[in-house]
């Protein structure tokens, strides 16, 4: 086991990746190091023909996966929207790692995201010692990406500023990217291509110039569907979670799991699965991510601080911290969800009482 507590997913899942390579006798566009169709398997899940079988990325419809592999297969960028917690970034990272064998091109969109971080920087010692040169040119990512024809990766694009998303605009439809202290540019290479990930919902985001999304194709990755899906999504993430922190604790019941989830959903939707109650929503997103992180937290408190079987006491804490965002307007709402839901189902006591005993 590895001492690293991220692995990035070309080495967490090189295995599957090399197999498919292996297998792979479909047409490669320039750089990939596989093809489309076996890019949509990787990241959809899917038997090689020697049984091994490769685990899916994303859960959920598999034709926007096609859509998106197809879009960078163009000249045309790749733009990951929805709401909070919808994989957008898991997707992006399992896409450049399938396509590049490399997703760490990244530039994470910060409002102080300068256009230093996204074209190049100097190393000013050098610059002060030798003046404008290529040796005193700081790549960026998105640099390195077009001089090896790899994919980069925009996190949160609109959290960065207006006039510095526009930097990406000559990149993007020229494929190059001037520097004119040298009187040079550095021009892309065949397979470079752009994966960026949006979100409507979070404060401080920045609307897209209309120059710049045209030079996008845009994904929408919606919720899960189903209550099966979303429930298939955490229990997978949630494993994948416990064999990197080794916890002291057993599998969390697939009950557990499915609550959590249904208390998610509801809330979101803002009606009861049987369709009889509407319900008030609260201002967080309560996305698929947060349930998955719900479950994660009570793990580390079954295994440190109880007898290492997930329960409601363990859970109650993090499904208060998830709704409950706005201290006045969420804690009204669960406050109502609690009594008017909660409480009724005999099969839930001991989440309402774990509930209470927090003050909720």
């Amino acid at each position: 086991m590895s001492n690293i507590l991220r692995q990035h997913a070309e080495v967490l899942y090189a295995t599957e990746l090399e197999e498919l390579r292996k297998q792979d006798h479909d047409k490669r566009p320039f750089n990939w190091s596989m093809s489309p169709q076996s890019v949509v398997t990787y990241l959809t899940g899917g038997t090689l023909k020697n049984g091994l079988e490769i685990t899916p990325k994303y859960i959920g419809n598999r034709r926007l996966m096609e859509i998106a592999v197809a879009t960078l297969a163009t000249d045309r960028a790749l733009l990951l929207y929805g709401l909070p917690g919808t994989a957008k970034s898991w997707v992006s990272e399992h896409l450049a790692a399938a396509i590049s064998g490399d997703s760490t091109l990244i530039v994470q969109g910060t409002a102080g995201t300068s256009e230093e971080s996204i074209r190049y920087g100097w190393n000013y010692a050098r610059l002060l010692s030798e003046g404008p040169s290529e040796r005193a040119i700081v790549e960026t990512p998105v640099m390195r990406a077009m001089r090896d024809g790899k994919i980069a990766r925009i996190e949160e694009l609109t959290r960065i500023g207006a006039d510095v998303q526009d930097t990406l605009i000559t990149i993007l439809s020229e494929k190059s990217l001037p520097i004119p202290e040298l009187n040079t540019e550095v021009q892309a290479t065949r397979g470079f291509n752009m994966i960026a990930t949006a979100n409507n919902r979070d404060k401080g985001v920045n609307d897209l110039s209309s120059a710049l999304k045209r030079r996008f194709n845009t994904v929408i990755l919606p919720v899960p569907d189903s209550m099966e899906e979303e429930i298939d999504i955490v229990t997978r993430r949630v494993e994948s979670f416990e064999k990197v922190m080794e916890l002291p604790a057993e599998k969390p019941a697939l009950q557990e799991i499915r609550r959590i989830v249904t208390i998610f959903r509801e809330l979101r939707s803002g009606i009861t699965n049987d369709g009889k109650t509407k319900l008030k929503s609260p201002t967080g997103t309560l996305s698929t991510a947060e349930a998955i992180s719900v479950v994660n937290n009570g793990l580390a408190l079954a295994a440190y601080f109880g007898d290492g079987r997930l329960n409601a006491a363990d859970l109650a804490a993090g499904i208060i911290g998830a709704v409950v965002k706005d201290p006045v307007q969420d804690k009204l709402v669960w406050q109502e969800y609690l009594e008017t839901v909660v409480k009724p189902r005999e099969e839930w006591k001991d989440i309402y009482r774990a509930c209470r005993d927090l003050g909720a």
